[in-house]
């Protein structure tokens, strides 16, 4: 699967500068004034995984495919969008279509770039989003509540259903917590997914900071300054220096990062974070022709992570070839690894573990 991304926040607080960082590209304008971004731009990402670079040093395959995910930068939204200010419901049915939602809030000052607050404060920018959101979930629930309650007084079950959860969900908006907030058992789980709720849908926060604030940064002390980012991942960015990344080699990013005093870049820890919150893992194919990275669930089996690579492998599974990749890396690659009996054949209930490295056997 591939993984898709929302880039939202308010006008002016880098949203459209990070989307270019991360994706190496020009494609979104970034300009000191609000609503430069109309249409969404879309760019794809490789997920960086070194352990994908080791496997193909030991293979040398024709091609290296990693795996990879989508960003969308999204216009800038704004306090009354779910009544049409701004961009409004443009804006909104494009969030509809992500797995992830990556709220922006500026956490930088700047002479230069105009805020449309007027002032820098991540607690009211997240404040207006949610409440954007949460707004734009009441009418969508009402009007679903209006339709879906018609054909629940004719009698009929699902619809009745539908409408206790509608209406729980309601309950929830109007005291301004998500859709997300609510406990529900697996069928309930499965019936909301038809109701597309924006506040429903797993989230995170960019805190775009300064350079010089970067390897500082407390993820705590602006926890403690945005109260309603609570239990909500953080991941510290600097648009800026991700901007700088963007035209260096991987050695000179390296070297770059480590003179700041960080560690890993601020895309490989957005993309991480986002793999967390959807419960995503990584497996790997090896061989002479590609060595490949494929995305799945934490917890797929054997059969359902070969359906990552084609349908009919799933439908004809008969039995995966698995090696671990710390046994497949020690063993220097498949045949040391058969060797030294690290090579299992697992059946259909075997749940897929991070960093398999796999061959499915089916039948057409």
């Amino acid at each position: 699967m591939n993984l898709k991304i929302g880039i939202v926040g308010l006008p002016n607080v880098g949203k459209s500068t990070l989307f270019n960082a991360l994706t190496k590209s020009q494609q979104a304008e970034a300009a000191n004034f609000p609503f430069c971004t109309i249409d969404p731009n879309v760019g794809l990402v490789n997920v960086p995984d070194s352990r994908l670079d080791k496997l193909a040093a030991m293979v040398q395959p024709q091609k290296l495919i990693p795996a990879s995910v989508e960003f969308v930068d999204i216009a800038g939204l704004v306090a009354g969008a779910s009544q049409g200010e701004g961009l409004g419901n443009k804006f909104l049915s494009h969030i509809r279509e992500c797995h992830v939602i990556a709220h922006v809030l500026r956490d930088f000052e700047s002479d230069d770039i105009h805020h449309v607050a007027g002032k820098v404060d991540p607690a009211q920018d997240l404040s207006v989003i949610l409440t954007e959101l949460i707004l734009a979930d009441l009418e969508s629930i009402n009007r679903m509540l209006e339709r879906t309650g018609r054909k629940a007084k004719t009698g009929d079950k699902e619809a009745k259903k539908d409408v206790e959860l509608l209406e729980r969900f309601k309950e929830a908006l109007e005291g301004e917590k998500l859709a997300s907030s609510l406990d529900l058992s697996d069928e309930e789980l499965v019936l909301s997914k038809r109701f597309a709720l924006l506040t429903q849908k797993k989230f995170l926060i960019v805190a775009n900071t300064s350079e010089d604030r970067l390897a500082d940064f407390s993820v705590d002390a602006f926890r403690g300054r945005v109260q309603a980012a609570d239990h909500i991942p953080i991941v510290p960015i600097c648009a800026q220096v991700e901007a700088e990344l963007a035209e260096l080699s991987d050695e000179d990013a390296t070297e770059f990062l480590q003179s700041l005093g960080v560690d890993k870049s601020g895309l490989e820890s957005l993309i991480r974070t986002a793999f967390a919150l959807l419960g995503l893992q990584n497996y790997f194919t090896a061989g002479p022709s590609e060595v490949r990275a494929w995305t799945i669930r934490i917890g797929d089996k054997a059969p359902q992570a070969a359906g990552a690579i084609h349908t009919d492998f799933e439908k004809g599974f008969i039995k995966a070839d698995v090696i671990a990749f710390d046994d497949y890396v020690a063993c220097d690659g498949e045949s040391g690894a058969k060797e030294a009996g690290k090579m299992r054949m697992e059946g259909k209930e075997y749940i897929v573990q991070d960093g398999d490295v796999m061959h499915f056997k089916f039948s057409s």
